[in-house]
């Protein structure tokens, strides 16, 4: 089981369970409730007695952090069902209270590490349903809790959405890149040869025609 190539920042931490015990079918995102480096959010995880950790981190800048490698189970959600089956993100806020946005570049990042997840995982898509019977979900759907926080929950069906857009795109390039190998290998190959043929023959002609 891989990790993402996105990861800029590793911090390993102690907070798991080596392995999960089950596959990877599910994300779920929350908010770091803070406005934090990916470095800073290690740290916090990094004490043993805080007894929490997740997969991934992401910042304001859109760097992304390891923490617990996708083959364990990361103390997310507070429920261990969900948290071995799911790769757990938290993102940092832009904003404290209000709605607790995320910046733009985060949200980005978020979705590209969503993608990535589902690629590697064989998720072919995401659904978000609003309670825990999708394969995207939420802290607050196993704890009594704000997180990930308006601005991000609000988003939640647009991230599905738009991870999706992305993984359908990736599957209608590889079946186009199928056809054309297909057509490569057992046409072109004879239309060559037609087209060689027909050379030969006129430049044939066209000698001997240049030697009367």
């Amino acid at each position: 089981m891989s990790n993402s190539n996105l990861v800029n920042v590793v911090i390993e931490l102690p907070n798991c369970n080596k392995p999960r015990n089950n596959q990877i079918k599910k994300i779920t995102i929350h908010h770091m409730a803070a406005v934090w480096t990916v470095e800073r959010c290690g740290e916090c995880f990094a004490d043993s007695n805080r007894q929490a950790s997740s997969n991934y981190g992401i910042d304001s800048d859109g760097r992304v952090g390891l923490y617990v490698s996708e083959s364990d189970r990361a103390w997310t959600s507070g429920n261990a069902e969900n948290d071995n089956q799911a790769v757990s993100i938290e993102v940092s806020n832009c904003e404290i209270g209000r709605d607790w946005a995320v910046s733009d570049k985060a949200y980005a990042k978020l979705i590209e590490l969503c993608v990535d997840i589902c690629q590697r995982n064989g998720i072919e898509r995401l659904n978000y349903t609003g309670d825990v019977s999708g394969n995207l979900t939420i802290h607050k759907m196993f704890q009594a809790t704000a997180c990930p926080g308006p601005y991000l929950e609000a988003k939640m069906p647009d991230i599905a959405n738009e991870v999706n857009k992305r993984l359908e795109v990736e599957i209608d390039e590889e079946v186009y890149e199928n056809d054309v190998c297909i057509k490569s290998d057992n046409v072109v190959p004879e239309i060559n040869n037609i087209k060689t043929d027909n050379i030969d023959v006129e430049y044939q002609v066209q000698l001997k025609e240049d030697k009367r």
